[in-house]
């Protein structure tokens, strides 16, 4: 077995194929989407795309660019009461802030099988449709119950580019 040090096999780079962050996305309350984006357009931040999110995600969604780089920041509000992300804005106390951190992956569905395999908590059934033609899923902050990562974590497949993040 090969290693990129003494302690991490190179067999893992490949397996569950991660790439690098897709993006980190931060919640804000119903109403503050647009406030939001024009908060980061004045950091030099550029909004690449906006979409409402319906199924069991329930959100409006803005994905900012941050310069001339891969890294996007991605703003949700709620739609309703039964989106998960109002209900995690509830907990906060009414607050929005970080809802998750997204992966890049080569293969979403590789992804899934592996992690599934190896026990880790995930919420959805399967990868599906996420925004912006992507395929996703979500493991769960308390993923592994013996480690628990303490945030929600997304796998993102984007089939129209490969390694870039738009």
């Amino acid at each position: 077995m090969s290693t990129t040090n003494e302690n991490f096999p190179t067999e893992l780079l490949e397996v569950p194929g991660f790439q690098f962050v897709d993006h980190v996305a931060i919640s804000v309350p119903r109403g503050q989407l647009d406030a939001q984006v024009s908060a980061y357009q004045m950091l030099g931040f550029r909004e690449l795309h906006r979409e409402e999110v319906y199924g069991t995600d329930q959100v409006r969604e803005s994905l900012l660019q941050v310069g001339d780089s891969q890294n996007l920041i991605q703003v949700l509000e709620p739609l309703t009461d039964d989106s998960p992300v109002q209900k995690a804005i509830d907990k906060a106390g009414g607050r929005g802030g970080m809802a998750h951190v997204a992966f890049r992956v080569k293969s979403a569905q590789v992804a899934f099988d592996y992690l599934k395999e190896k026990g880790f908590k995930i919420i959805d059934a399967a990868p599906r449709p996420g925004s912006r033609g992507t395929t996703v899923f979500f493991l769960h902050p308390k993923s592994r119950e013996d480690t628990p990562f303490g945030v929600l974590f997304e796998c993102v497949e984007d089939p129209h580019s490969g390694t870039g993040a738009h």
